[in-house]
């Protein structure tokens, strides 16, 4: 197992209720030396300002690696692009194997478990998430402060967006991912094994739950997944850590 003495110093800037977290279960899972350091989030729900003085965009995760020579460290951003760093040099077992034996380097002859992992890796921001970010936008704008006369005109909008485009999306998002699960031949979506892209995949799964019609009756799987997802021990670690640090742990806005 790598130690203080054999890895630079990995420091993980978390935002409460973000993706964040994902980078902690990493780190968790991956069982190496890392410091925490945890922002809040304003009463508008915004970042903590104090990101912006880690990095110019002020969001969260942000991971830091000190740098041997003494030169600054190294900023790492965007959740898929820090497990990508991380499982390069720290859990290249939470990677598929991209060939079979004999195959290397060969056109379309990747394995169907690598295929799924990279797959995920870029659907997870790509495809899925940005609809929940709708959906978030959608429930703030029908909670928001306007006159009383044209709250019906707001709240009309925002219903015809959610049912003319967020529900079918969705149901078609959840049946297909209802379908990977089904067809990957193990209990995860790359197989039988914990892959990166589990990890990736927790956080917009776990913002469908409810608003998104994400539902136990209608997607039996994924219900199932997540939540055996969240009985990984390194899983309750991360859980255990922020409990430890902020009193508790929410994992929905």
């Amino acid at each position: 197992m790598a130690t203080e003495d054999t890895i630079p110093k990995i420091t993980l800037h978390w935002l409460e209720v973000s993706r964040a977290h994902r980078i902690l279960w990493l780190l968790e899972e991956l069982e190496i030396p890392y410091s925490l350091e945890t922002y809040k989030r304003g009463s508008d729900k915004r970042a903590d300002p104090r990101l912006k003085t880690i990095h110019p965009l002020g969001k969260s995760p942000v991971v830091t690696i000190d740098r041997k020579d003494g030169r600054d460290p190294l900023v790492l951003i965007e959740s898929a692009a820090i497990i990508e760093y991380l499982c390069d040099h720290y859990g290249k077992w939470l990677v598929p194997a991209r060939y079979p034996e004999g195959k290397d380097g060969e056109v379309a002859e990747e394995t169907d478990a690598w295929i799924r992992y990279k797959t995920f890796m870029h659907y997870a921001e790509g495809s899925l998430m940005p609809l929940n970010l709708i959906t978030l936008l959608m429930q703030g704008i029908k909670q928001s402060s306007v006159p009383f006369f044209i709250r019906p005109i707001v709240n009309g909008v925002a219903d015809k967006v959610t049912s003319i485009f967020l529900k079918p999306n969705f149901e078609t998002h959840f049946k297909w991912i209802e379908s990977q699960l089904a067809t990957s031949g193990g209990e995860y979506l790359c197989g039988k094994d914990l892959s990166a892209a589990d990890i990736l995949m927790s956080f917009p799964l776990e913002a469908g739950k409810g608003r998104s019609g994400l539902t136990k009756e209608d997607c039996p799987r994924i219900w199932d997944y997540v939540s055996n997802l969240y009985k990984r021990e390194a899983y309750k670690r991360s859980i255990a850590k922020i409990e430890a640090v902020e009193g508790s742990f929410k994992s929905n806005l």
